[in-house]
């Protein structure tokens, strides 16, 4: 983080904390995953905030799963949070599960039933519902609320036991029916859920409820400052009771707002739709949000990170144009990759002047922007490969790209004047021809000519084919989740098209998945997963420019 920036309203707390010399001073930060989904660009900030103010603060930071709902957790989850976080930059200090506190909960959960502040009740969730009141009207007491203390343990044990079927009795706090926060209205503890556990298999069949558990496992890993999402701000007086009620070690919770992305959705619930009825190829298909996402389709840590610095946190939620994350995305990139050339809508350029059976070998820097990026060749024959909308028969107005007698400079190369075209029997341009300047080579230009356009070409004997698939925003509309109708009707069918042979330079024959190219004049792309070293496949990573923002002004 940045030293020179005002403090945000998180470190205004740790700084007054430790001049308080609260908690020895120590800062403990944790993130608390539920492993039930990948995580998503939402998490990052809550990744780089926890781990960022421990980092800050020369304190420590807990990667904990919150693993209390068998039914939806997977060990899948597990392994993607962890490399997600690793791959951010980030190493937490201890690695711990809900889990691993689960005797020590139902310990907890004993001693609240002996002070008469928990007891086992058999409505159906639909019964306690009913009875929560109104944020108007109390709440009215369970028949079951003033069972004896011993009658409570015997009850509760025979949950842990596994005598009653799922939903038949849970255990409930004994607070105040009447409160005027509704959490506070004698919330669950405990519910019964025959449901083999990721890591504790068979041996339990009643799980504590988030509420419970959260508040416990931070105090027993003596968290200083438990920051969640401001959605829990009418949770922390419960966290609070449960803690004070326990006598222990007094954790702290703070909130700050989530920050939601334009064009895009943060649910989970949402994110497993879209996987699950085959509207993406996968929690990492790369126009989803998740952070697996988004590395596959070429996002870096780095960008991410800058992203989330630069959005800040807050007390009031707002919604993130996404093309502030792009951004971030595409001021990495032009630091880190290396220009090279592809043709992506080919049509062949014949230099009828240039030596049939000759060839050149040009020497290119790879980034203008890193001087350490080095050089490579790139040779040069009679016949290569434009993009087709870099001729015109007939050119428009301002059009300094090929056209006949139109003069342009291929890219490290020569200067060719256009002289016509060939078409096919049904009109289409199969060939567009042109003569070259000798004296015109790049580096020693002694031509003396001056030309306004400069095009890009792949040399026809020594190209590689690849596949390209272009992404684009999965949703059409800015707001998705919050439109009228179901969420998916606004799905952008357009968010990715394939291009199954564009033409590319020799030296990309070597690249390895996850390496990160600009295509000079087409954008940023990244070398896919699927990408094999018989059969290259790029993703579109970003264009060099925000074609959305044109796209709003012409609406």
């Amino acid at each position: 983080m940045s030293e020179e920036r005002s403090l945000n309203f998180l470190e205004e707390i740790i700084e007054n904390d430790i001049a308080e010399g609260k908690n020895g001073g120590r800062v403990h930060t944790r993130f608390p995953p539920e492993p039930n989904g990948y995580l998503h660009i939402g998490h990052a900030t809550s990744i780089c905030l926890n781990f960022g103010l421990a980092k800050r603060y020369n304190g420590k930071c807990n990667l904990r799963f919150d693993d209390t709902n068998p039914v939806t957790e997977d060990t899948e989850y597990v392994d993607s949070i962890r490399n997600d976080i690793k791959w951010l930059g980030f190493t937490w200090d201890n690695e711990f599960y809900a889990s691993d506190y689960f005797d020590q909960m139902y310990d907890f959960a004993l001693t609240l039933i002996e002070k008469g502040l928990a007891y086992v009740d058999d409505s159906t969730a639909e019964e306690i519902a009913a009875t929560k009141g109104s944020t108007i009207a109390p709440g009215t007491d369970s028949p079951y609320r003033n069972r004896s203390i011993e009658e409570n343990l015997r009850l509760f044990g025979e949950m842990r036991d596994g005598k009653y079927k799922d939903g038949e009795k849970t255990l409930r706090a004994k607070i105040d029916m009447a409160h005027p926060n509704l959490l506070m209205r004698d919330p669950l503890m405990y519910r019964i859920k025959h449901e083999h556990h990721h890591r504790t298999g068979d041996k339990w069949c009643i799980y504590p409820m988030y509420d419970f558990a959260h508040g416990q496992s931070d105090s027993i890993e003596e968290i200083t400052h438990s920051i969640c999402t401001l959605e829990f701000i009418h949770h922390r007086p419960l966290y609070n009771w449960f803690i004070e009620q326990l006598g222990i070690f007094p954790s702290q919770q703070y909130e700050f707002a989530r920050r939601n992305l334009t064009y895009t959705v943060m649910s989970k619930r949402k994110l497993l739709q879209l996987v699950n009825e085959k509207h993406v190829s996968g929690w990492d298909d790369p126009r989803m949000p998740t952070i697996s996402g988004m590395r596959r389709r070429g996002y870096t840590a780095e960008a991410l990170r800058q992203f989330c610095d630069t959005i800040g946190i807050a007390k009031r939620e707002n919604i993130v144009d996404i093309g502030m994350l792009e951004f971030c995305v595409r001021e990495h990139l032009n630091k880190i990759a290396n220009r090279v050339m592809a043709v992506l809508d080919p049509v062949k350029l014949v230099i009828t002047n240039y030596p049939e059976g000759q060839e050149d070998i040009f020497i290119a820097d790879n980034n203008p922007e890193d001087a350490t990026a080095g050089t490579r060749e790139i040779p040069f024959s009679r016949e290569v490969w434009i993009e087709r909308e870099d001729f015109m028969e007939v050119a428009a107005k301002k059009y300094f790209r090929l056209a006949p007698g139109n003069k342009v400079r291929l890219k490290n190369a020569y200067i060719v004047e256009c002289t016509g075209c060939v078409k096919d029997d049904a009109g289409n341009i199969t060939e567009v021809h042109c003569t070259y300047l000798p004296e015109s080579k790049s580096g020693s230009d002694t031509s003396g000519l001056t030309v306004k356009g400069t095009i890009h070409w792949v040399s026809i004997p020594h190209a590689k084919t690849a596949e390209v698939r272009m992404y684009d925003r999965l949703f059409k509309v800015e707001d998705p989740a919050n439109e009228a109708g179901d969420f998916k009707d606004h799905i952008n069918p357009d968010s990715m098209h394939i291009l199954p042979a564009v033409y590319i330079e020799p030296a990309l024959a070597t690249t390895q998945p996850g390496d990160r190219v600009q295509f000079m004049r087409k954008g940023y792309f990244c070398v896919d997963t699927d990408s094999t070293t018989d059969h290259l496949v790029f993703n579109r990573t970003a264009t060099l420019k925000d074609a959305w923002a044109k796209e709003v002004k012409r609406g």
